[in-house]
């Protein structure tokens, strides 16, 4: 039944016939709809701002990687929209939730505002739909806790509904890499799902890399996270060192970059984006000189 089910909703992507909802129109949420929306898709996003909801539906954009114009064309076409309305989830085929999980004060992570957006679309769940959950969290998540939520309206995973994680992978004011060539990773709680979730983001992105499970899925986004912290607090402290120094830090940065396949312990990748971290060392802070843009990046990071 799964398998047929399943099937008969990649057919419906592949026609883009799949209304698709966005929750949450940050700098996540906002990007992803107006992408689907200029491939062909019908989009509506639901927000609790009525500022930003009006703002969307008066063809105007409120994020830097998301021109005016491109959101004016969308609303003009009637293929983009947005809404304070949350009963009109029962509207949408495919709900992609994109909301903020910050740390509390005892840094554990707030999942309050997924709590609250999956209560409203077990509110109006229908038969025939797909949950993609896209909002940073700890592995088990969407299993766990996303689940047996939406299991309470009485509908059956893979029968009436469609479960998945992809992790946004947004990279805020960059110009080169955004949603549509930013390789997506997706992981269902089952096979069914994670095949629905992968094809419907295949219409939008070049690279689409499946993953066993939701929990793996998860689990990736984690990894990433600490390993660009790690790296960007690594290069911050070499960055001090090197003041001190009176050496270059960006000049350093080149050589190893010309020389990557020779430099033991180093992926090239990461050391550009590591590096570009300590790009200037030009702010004073407490006496102790501070890159500008590791500081930025590493606030970049806490709101992921």
């Amino acid at each position: 039944m799964g398998t047929e089910r399943s099937t008969e909703f990649v057919e419906r992507i592949q026609a883009r016939t799949v209304r698709v909802g966005v929750v949450g129109l940050g700098y996540v949420g906002l990007p992803l709809a107006v992408e689907f929306a200029s491939n062909g898709f019908d989009v509506t996003g639901f927000e609790i701002s009525e500022e930003k909801a009006a703002e969307i539906n008066a063809g105007s954009s409120y994020i830097q990687d998301v021109p005016t114009d491109e959101v004016r064309r969308l609303v003009d076409l009637g293929r983009l929209r947005a809404t304070v309305d949350f009963e009109r989830l029962t509207e949408i085929d495919a709900i992609i939730v994109c909301v903020p999980t910050p740390l509390n004060k005892t840094k554990e992570p707030d999942i309050s505002y997924i709590l609250s957006a999956a209560e409203r679309i077990r509110a109006a769940m229908r038969p025939g739909q797909l949950i993609v959950l896209e909002s940073t969290t700890y592995p088990g998540t969407t299993d766990e806790v996303l689940l047996p939520i939406l299991a309470a309206s009485g509908l059956e995973l893979d029968v009436d509904f469609f479960l998945a994680f992809s992790p946004e992978r947004v990279d805020p004011g960059n110009p080169t890499f955004q949603t549509r060539n930013i390789t997506k990773v997706v992981g269902g709680v089952s096979e069914p799902s994670s095949l629905v979730a992968a094809a419907l983001y295949g219409t939008v992105v070049e690279t689409v890399h499946r993953v066993s499970s939701a929990r793996v899925a998860e689990a990736a986004k984690l990894l990433e996270n600490t390993f660009r912290a790690v790296n960007i607090g690594l290069v911050n402290e070499i960055a001090q060192m090197c003041y001190q120094l009176g050496i270059d830090t960006w000049g350093g940065h080149r050589r190893c970059e010309d020389e990557a396949v020779r430099v033991h312990g180093l992926l090239s990748g990461t050391l550009a984006s590591a590096a570009t971290a300590s790009r200037s060392i030009r702010t004073t802070c407490r006496g102790r000189r501070v890159c500008t843009a590791s500081r930025q990046s590493s606030s970049a990071l806490r709101r992921k």
